[in-house]
């Protein structure tokens, strides 16, 4: 890895923050990417994730980019748009507190990361992202807070929750500069209980609902990997081709990456 990792703690919740390679090069204002759940996305013990990443930017297929990951407080409160019933008896209630979270991350972490780090302010320049739930409200911020964020990147989100379907159908979504990426794995939710279960056919639903909306293909981007499930490494392992389709140069738009996995060529298409 040849770009930098810094720990802070801000308002209570660590950070960790990705500068890219080319940050103390450079004098020039990198775009942004918040990431839900902290550095889980993006860090391992080897460093693999960011590895792939730092390949991606030495090809020149995407743009650099600062990851500032946010750890949640507690992730069922946090991350969901309003309060639900647990599906499970082994979980709490869903709390419900995504909208102050999301106030937080913009009224208050936003401008502290704007006044440490040449980020570019720019809507279309800055992003957010997550998966699962972490995906969920990364898509709630791009109907809740339009102007805030020009990239929405959701891996495999949770959009069975209640009513969000719903909520999707019936809220307008400004597609003006604006990218959103989503993806699924093909045997997520086989075996659970509903609405697990019918995981995949909401992602779908969700991808419809915002192509709707006036997202063309070339900023709306929908994925199913085939044969996997819905865990954390494999969540790492597409992250780098998210981060890559986001914030690629328009240069790139019909290249492939030298060292991408064949099953990952549809996203670099």
């Amino acid at each position: 890895m040849k770009g930098k990792l810094l720990e802070e703690v801000f308002c209570e919740r660590k950070l960790t923050i990705y500068l890219p390679p080319s940050y103390l090069n450079l004098k020039m204002a990198f775009p942004v990417l918040y990431v839900q759940d902290g550095k889980r996305l993006f860090f391992d013990d080897k460093y693999s994730v960011l590895n792939k990443l730092e390949r991606l930017y030495a090809t020149k297929q995407t743009r650099e980019v600062i990851l500032v990951g946010v750890e949640s407080n507690k992730r069922v409160d946090d991350y969901t748009p309003w309060y639900a019933r647990a599906i499970s008896d082994k979980y709490d209630d869903f709390g419900g507190k995504g909208g102050q979270y999301l106030a937080f991350v913009i009224n208050s972490l936003k401008p502290y990361i704007a006044n440490r780090y040449n980020v570019d302010t720019d809507c279309s320049n800055n992003g957010i992202a997550g998966a699962s739930i972490g995906g969920l409200i990364s898509l709630y911020a791009a109907f809740l807070y339009p102007k805030e964020f020009g990239k929405i990147g959701a891996i495999s989100p949770s959009v069975w929750y209640e009513r969000f379907i719903k909520y999707m159908k019936h809220e307008a979504l400004p597609v003006e500069n604006k990218k959103i990426y989503l993806d699924v794995g093909s045997e997520e939710g086989v075996g659970k209980p509903n609405p697990l279960n019918q995981m995949v056919d909401y992602v779908k639903e969700a991808y419809e609902i915002i192509k709707s909306k006036g997202l063309d293909e070339k900023n709306l981007k929908f994925y199913i990997e085939e044969a996997v499930v819905h865990n954390e490494e494999v969540f790492r392992n597409r992250f780098p081709y998210v981060v890559s389709w986001l914030f690629r140069h328009e240069a790139a738009e019909k290249t492939y990456c030298k060292d991408t996995p064949e099953k990952y060529q549809l996203i670099e298409e």
